[in-house]
């Protein structure tokens, strides 16, 4: 955590690492009305050092000061992170992170979505002129997973290399100190540089970037986040969805359509679903398989007209590019990136009485054709065009069973991700489909090569059901890699099917309410024509919600993003924000300045991409590419690496109540059948009356009561309205991480409480004995009872302590100052392999 304090000249943010043994502290001057001033002292406090210094701080100001207060130091909020630094007319703004709720866990590093936040104004009313995420502290979001793991396997030789030059260039001059002496048990990490497309804060974080040390700096991405637990036959299995939304050309959608000038498209987001065997967390020793695609709108200049009021606006091509300079841009950014090939499934109509969307079929047809021209034929551009509306109107086609073919395709010509070698069991029983899967296979694994790219006219519906198809086809290839199905196929009406759909259909209602404003009004049920009949009325208020929202909301929400990123920087003598009757000319910055450089109409990609092509410019080991990235050497005990203290907190108090993997969305517990036992597995096709869900609805035949844990009684009640509204109070930063349930749809499953259901329980939950050979004893020994009571004795003696500790500090007005829970907000992006531990002995 992060405790601003605040004396009348300065503020001083403190913060620790998560065992509040290591603080670090800011000094930003309040004496500068226009200007950012932060001092970093390098220097890292143990606990009694803050405390000296706060007390220091607090006396020396309430004698020189005179406040009317008794403290001359008080402190501000409490928070969680800083999200970044904003100018505005009357001087710089700090926004702090004061409400977070725990979303996933990766490897044991924790994401979290930012749920309210705080601005706080820096310089002091003397020198006053008049006049809303995912992060993770320890994880890089802005990469895929590929990107985070490869760039671990990087040669030793080359780590010692850059070794050297780190240092030198270092600005901490403590982080090196004493390794030297320590003999052989100096370790080496890495840290990247984060994907700033995919960086939402990055502009509120350039005014401290070189200035504090780096983890002060958190890194925020915008989008989606999701995890879920399936559970085979006990083991458990981790299903992760992160979406990472583009702040290039950012907005809402009819303001953002096509693409600006330098290739990034409107509603661009980068989806990612991650798979893991949650019992092994390291990176190193852990089995991780990850697939990446991609969807984003068209890339060429076109718009839509949104003044006269249509449900459906007539599309405008705003500028020629018969060369497809802007396509150019935009495929040689995802050939960086993702490597080849780059697939293109355009879902928009291709029949239509009055030519509308099929405008933009027949541009972005005239542009991959120009560019593939040029590039070597096994590294073309793939171009699958399918009318999606055409197909679900048909009776005699299944709109599912066309994309099933189309993402077996894909994903063969793509590969997944995979940091281990192929299982010895798919060595026994080989499959057809195994041997003619695509992308790169090393020592290590398998890399994904190219990515799909995804798209209709709004990236929305019919982008998320298609891509749901492809996840789903990933998905069975993911498990077979691990060993965890006997073939690459899975069919639907099963619980991990079901489970990952209700992924998708969160992923996708998250992505729609950002920039269409309302939830997704297709759904994959829809396509599968098993919607129940009270969807259509549904799917009617989504729909005049999203037209309410394009008319009257979205042009101040476009102003609110154009604000938070950058975009537009208030200035005195210029228009407001409000005033500007167009923000053009802020996503197009050739319309202010002409380019000194005129790009190639032939060679249209960056310089090296094609010589190491299929596999991504991005993740190849390289001079430029590792200037991206520094080497830092830690002690193989410092607490920075531990992972296990990390993810564990053996230094807290904690409950199971509390527990986020407990409290995740649960295959067994949420889709799995109650009344059937005959086959516990979430790969078996289930009918429609005896599945986890058609329970909840059955109150004809059956008496329903709610399944609860033994550990309810002792859970708190729930808060009241005054509870509920002081959470919300700036002195008050609050960690959901309880509350992860909520988010993910865990809700409470209601069975049947009858004797028969009671025996297929017993029959489908393994006794302990059966599990670890060994039975709970009903009453503890009397040795375990004794070591019991010990700790109860060493408890008290802390508490004592403790209390001993408040009496002295209440004497002073710093009582309320001092907080000793205070934690660090430690590295995002730059750390990943710093805190994981996944770093290697020279």
């Amino acid at each position: 955590m992060v405790f601003p304090f605040m004396t009348f000249k300065r503020y001083f943010l403190v913060g620790s690492n998560p065992a509040e043994t290591k603080y670090r502290v800011l000094k930003i001057d309040r004496t500068e009305p226009k200007d950012l001033v932060i001092i970093d002292d390098k220097h890292v406090y143990t606990q009694q050092e803050v405390r000296e210094l706060l007390g220091r701080l607090d006396l020396g100001n309430r004698t020189k000061m005179g406040q009317k207060g008794s403290s001359g130091l008080s402190r501000a909020v409490s928070a969680f992170g800083i999200v970044g630094f904003v100018q505005f007319l009357e001087g710089y703004y700090i926004v702090l992170i004061t409400k977070r709720r725990k979303m996933a866990d990766i490897g044991g590093h924790a994401i979290y979505k930012i749920e309210d936040t705080n601005m706080i104004y820096i310089p002091n009313d003397s020198v006053r002129v008049s006049h809303p995420d995912e992060a993770s502290y320890s994880y890089d979001l802005s990469h895929s997973l590929q990107y985070n793991l490869t760039i671990l396997r990087m040669p030793l030789e080359t780590l010692k290399t850059e070794t050297t030059q780190t240092r030198q260039e270092s600005f901490d001059i403590f982080e090196d100190e004493g390794l030297s002496t320590q003999g052989g048990s100096g370790v080496f990490g890495i840290c990247s540089k984060p994907y700033e497309k995919y960086v939402w804060n990055a502009k509120l974080l350039e005014a401290v970037r070189t200035a504090v040390h780096r983890d002060w700096l958190l890194y925020i991405i915008h989008g989606f986040c999701g995890q879920s637990k399936l559970l085979i036959y006990g083991r458990p299995i981790y299903v992760t969805l992160i979406a990472r939304r583009s702040s290039k050309f950012a907005g809402t959608r009819f303001l953002k359509r096509g693409s600006n000038c330098e290739g990034d498209v409107a509603n661009e987001v980068e989806t990612e679903q991650i798979l893991y065997d949650a019992s092994v967390m390291s990176f190193s020793a852990g089995s991780y398989s990850s697939y990446v695609q991609v969807r984003g709108s068209v890339p060429l200049y076109w718009s839509q007209d949104i003044s006269t009021m249509m449900p459906k606006p007539p599309i405008t091509l705003d500028q020629a590019d018969p060369y497809a300079h802007v396509a150019a841009l935009h495929f040689d950014q995802m050939l960086q990136r993702f490597g080849s090939p780059i697939i293109i499934l355009n879902l928009v109509k291709e029949r239509e009485k009055r030519k509308h969307e099929r405008i933009l079929s027949e541009e972005l047809v005239a542009a991959v054709t120009y560019l593939n021209q040029f590039l070597p034929p096994e590294h073309a551009i793939i171009y699958i065009p399918w009318d999606m509306a055409k197909y679900t109107k048909s009776k005699l086609c299944n709109v599912l069973d066309r994309l099933n073919v189309i993402a077996e395709s894909v994903v063969k010509k793509t590969g997944f991700f995979v940091n281990r070698p192929d299982s010895y069991c798919s060595i026994l029983r080989p499959d057809e489909k195994w041997n003619e899967l695509g992308g790169c296979v090393v020592s290590t694994g398998r890399l994904q090569t190219g990515v799909l790219r995804t798209n209709c006219v709004d990236c929305l519906d019919r982008t998320n059901t298609a891509q749901f198809m492809v996840g789903k086809c990933a998905l069975a290839y993911q498990l077979y890699s691990l060993g965890l199905i006997d073939k690459p196929n899975l069919q639907f009406d099963t619980d991990a099917v079901r489970l990952f759909e209700e992924l998708y259909e969160d992923h996708g209602d998250t992505l729609s309410l950002q920039y269409g404003g309302s939830q997704l009004v297709h759904r994959v049920k829809t396509y599968r024509k098993i919607a129940p009949w009270t969807q259509h009325s549904k799917d009617i208020m989504q729909t005049l919600s999203r037209y309410y929202s394009n008319a009257f909301s979205d042009a101040d929400r476009q102003d609110s993003i154009n604000l938070f990123l950058g975009v537009f920087k208030p200035a005195e003598g210029k228009p407001h924000l409000w005033e500007l009757p167009t923000d053009f000319y802020l996503h197009h910055k050739n319309t202010l300045s002409l380019s000194q450089t005129r790009p190639s109409y032939t060679y249209w990609w960056t310089t090296g991409v094609l010589k190491y092509l299929p596999l991504p410019f991005d993740e190849v080991t390289c001079a430029e590419n590792r200037r991206k990235l520094t080497v830092k050497k830690f002690h193989k005990y410092e607490e920075e690496i531990d992972i296990h203290n990390e993810f564990f907190r053996p230094y807290e108090l904690s409950s199971f109540d509390e527990t986020f993997c407990l409290a995740m969305t649960n295959s067994t517990r949420d889709f799995m059948p109650k009344n059937v036992g005959i086959d516990p597995s979430p790969f078996t096709v289930r009918k429609p009356d005896e599945t986890g869900k058609s329970v909840l609805g059955n109150k004809n035949n059956r008496e329903e009561t709610v399944l609860q844990r033994k550990t309810a009684a002792s859970a708190p009640p729930p808060p009241s309205e005054e509870a509920v509204s002081s959470s919300s109070e700036d002195d008050s930063g609050t960690d959901k991480e309880d509350e992860g349930a909520v988010s993910q749809r865990s809700t409470p499953v209601k069975v049947t409480d009858t004797g028969d259901n009671t025996k297929i329980t017993e029959n489908v939950v393994q006794s302990t004995k059966d599990v670890y050979g060994v039975n709970l004893s009903d009453i503890p020994s009397e040795d375990d009872l004794a070591i019991y009571a010990r700790f109860v004795q060493l408890g008290q003696s802390q508490h004592k302590q403790d209390k001993g500790s408040q009496q002295f500090f209440s004497k002073r007005p710093l009582d309320k100052v001092i907080n000793l829970s205070l934690n660090f907000v430690s590295c995002t992006a730059s750390c990943l392999p710093f805190c994981a531990g996944e770093v290697r002995k020279p």
